[in-house]
C-alpha cells in the first residue's frame, strides 16, 4: 500500500522575507501550495522557488483564501502553514510518522512563540496567540468560516495530538505587537458590523477583567515577567477595541497582513 501524500500548504500577503525559511522547511511534502493574496512585493518570487503550486487572487475574507488553499491541494493530508511560523526537522519526522498509523482525521500541533527572538511559553490566548494549533488534516476534514479575522473551522474526524512544536515567530517588538492588535481589531470589528450583533458595552468591558485573569493567571502568564502582562493586556483590550471600533468608526477593514 502506498504512503499517504503529503501537501504543504502556505497562505501569504506581501511575505517576501518569512517565505524563504518557510518554504525551505517544507521540502519534506509531497507537494508545496503557496496562496498569494494580493502580493505586491517578492513573495510570487521566492516562492517560486520552492514550487509552481501558486494561486494568486485577492480574497478579502481570511476564511475565503486559506478555503481556496486547502481546495487546490492533491494530497492525502494537508499541513498548512503561515510565513512566519517553521516546521522543524524532528516535527517533520513525527508528520511523516502520523500520516503513516491509518488516522483518519486530524492532528493538534503544539506552537512555541517567539517575540523578538525570546521563547514566551505562557499566557497566550484570547486571539493574541495560541499554544496548540489544528493543521494537519485529511484532505476534505477542514473548512474555514467566513470572517477577516481569527476565522472559525469545522474539523472532521478524531482529534490526535503530536509531541513536536512548530516554531511561530509572532512579532519582532512591542511595536510590532500594537501594531498587529490594531490591525487585527480593526478588522474584527468589520466582521462584527456585517454580523449585525455586536455585542453590548458592559459584556465587553466585563471580558477585559475575565480575559486577563484568564491569560495571566490561568495560563500562567506571570511567569514571563513583563512579557506575560503584555500578553495578557493585549487579549484584556481585544474585544473591546474590536467592539468600539465597530460602533464608532465605519472604514473598511485592511487586509490582516498588511504592513
Amino acid at each position: 500500500m502506498p504512503s499517504p501524500t503529503l501537501s504543504g500548504l502556505v497562505v501569504c500577503h506581501n511575505e517576501e522575507d518569512n517565505l524563504d525559511d518557510c518554504l525551505s522547511a517544507l521540502a519534506f511534502c509531497d507537494e508545496i501550495v503557496v496562496v498569494l493574496d494580493r502580493c505586491t512585493d517578492q513573495s510570487a518570487d521566492v516562492a517560486g522557488k520552492y514550487t509552481d503550486r501558486l494561486i494568486p487572487g485577492a480574497w478579502p475574507i481570511e476564511g475565503d483564501r486559506r478555503n481556496a488553499g486547502l481546495d487546490a491541494c492533491t494530497g492525502d493530508w494537508v499541513l498548512e502553514v503561515d510565513a512566519d511560523e517553521r516546521i522543524t526537522p524532528a516535527l517533520a519526522v513525527e508528520i511523516r510518522t502520523a500520516i503513516a498509523s491509518g488516522h483518519s482525521g486530524y492532528f493538534s500541533i503544539p506552537v512555541h512563540n517567539y517575540v523578538g527572538g525570546r521563547l514566551v511559553r505562557y499566557g497566550w490566548g484570547g486571539s493574541i496567540g495560541v499554544n496548540s494549533v489544528a493543521r494537519l488534516s485529511r484532505k476534505g476534514h477542514k473548512r474555514w468560516g467566513r470572517q477577516r479575522v481569527h476565522p472559525s473551522v469545522t474539523l472532521q474526524g478524531e482529534r490526535k495530538r503530536l509531541n513536536q512544536p512548530l516554531d511561530h515567530i509572532v512579532d519582532d517588538s512591542i511595536s510590532d505587537m500594537l501594531v498587529r492588535l490594531d490591525r487585527y481589531t480593526t478588522a474584527r470589528a468589520q466582521d462584527l458590523r456585517e454580523s449585525g450583533d455586536l455585542g453590548s458595552y458592559g459584556n465587553n468591558i466585563r471580558r477585559i477583567f475575565s480575559r486577563f485573569w484568564k491569560c495571566y493567571v490561568g495560563r500562567k502568564g506571570y511567569k514571563e515577567g513583563g512579557w506575560g502582562l503584555l500578553i495578557a493586556l493585549m487579549a484584556a483590550l481585544y474585544p473591546i477595541l474590536s467592539y468600539l471600533k465597530a460602533r464608532l468608526e465605519t472604514d473598511e477593514a485592511p487586509h490582516p497582513s498588511d504592513d
